[in-house]
């Protein structure tokens, strides 16, 4: 019997969203993103470019938080920019707020004018979205979190890219969001949010009552949604061994062990 916990499910299901994309530059911000992209490196796409979240290409796979072991190129925060506008770029951000059209919030909660909470700002997350592929993770879904609108809109869904024009919508690709309760994209009605996968032992109903706004769901020809994957043995020594044997990961997501 195979035990593994939710925070390693999840660090999995990150791993999914870039297996496909080849040689593109993987951009993940946060923990889980940065243990999923580093695990996808290490099985599922080895052509991915990392880096050290500040100014190294990175050949080695390093520790979650550890510095560079094998350094292949040098990209400060300014030629970011150059690979931005390139196009060949996954960015994975998290999203204070996300809504049903697939837009997100990291800038402020309550009115534009005047909000009530600050948060990081916009930051790059109108360039991400409209020039790279984009995902988010979430953490700790809630009602406060998935939402029926956005308070502000700092990445833009396909909905409001279509919107704003051909320079927007072009590029726009929304490609998972990834929370401690399922998996998601936005190929529901009119490209809105739709559930994939629940992660085990995690309901649809589970899902629906952490959200504040109307979800469509991927069912088989039984009506059943699929259950995101486990961890395979080799994912999990990897994890555990190789990229964080700290266990940082369970600080984010707190431990639900599953087994199979």
């Amino acid at each position: 019997m195979t035990v593994f916990s939710r925070a390693e499910v999840c660090a999995a299901a990150i791993a999914d969203a870039f297996k496909d994309d080849g040689e593109i530059f993987a951009s993940p911000m946060g923990m889980l993103p940065m243990l999923g992209v580093r695990l996808a490196k290490l099985t599922s796409n080895p052509d991915l470019v990392i880096s050290d979240g500040e100014s190294l290409f990175l050949a080695g796979v390093p520790p979650l938080f550890a510095k560079a072991d094998v350094v292949e190129g040098w990209i400060p925060f300014r030629k970011v920019f150059d690979v931005v506008a390139h196009g060949k770029r996954h960015v994975m951000m998290g999203a204070t707020q996300v809504d049903r059209h697939g837009n997100q919030n990291i800038s402020a909660i309550g009115d534009f004018a005047q909000p009530t909470r600050q948060l990081l700002g916009s930051r790059g997350a109108p360039g991400n979205t409209v020039n790279n592929r984009t995902s988010y993770w979430v953490p700790k879904q809630s009602a406060r979190v998935f939402v029926e609108k956005v308070d502000i809109v700092s990445g833009v869904g396909p909905r409001a890219a279509r919107e704003a024009g051909p320079a927007a919508s072009r590029y726009n690709d929304i490609h998972r969001i990834v929370s401690n309760l399922g998996v998601f994209d936005l190929h529901g009605p009119d490209d809105t949010l739709r559930l994939i996968r629940v992660h085990p032992g995690v309901t649809v109903d589970d899902v629906r009552a952490a959200s504040g706004c109307d979800l469509a769901v991927l069912t088989d020809a039984d009506g059943q949604v699929a259950t995101t994957r486990e961890p395979t043995l080799e994912e999990l020594i990897i994890i555990r061994e190789v990229l964080d044997p700290r266990t940082l990961r369970d600080r984010e997501v707190p431990p639900v062990e599953a087994s199979a």
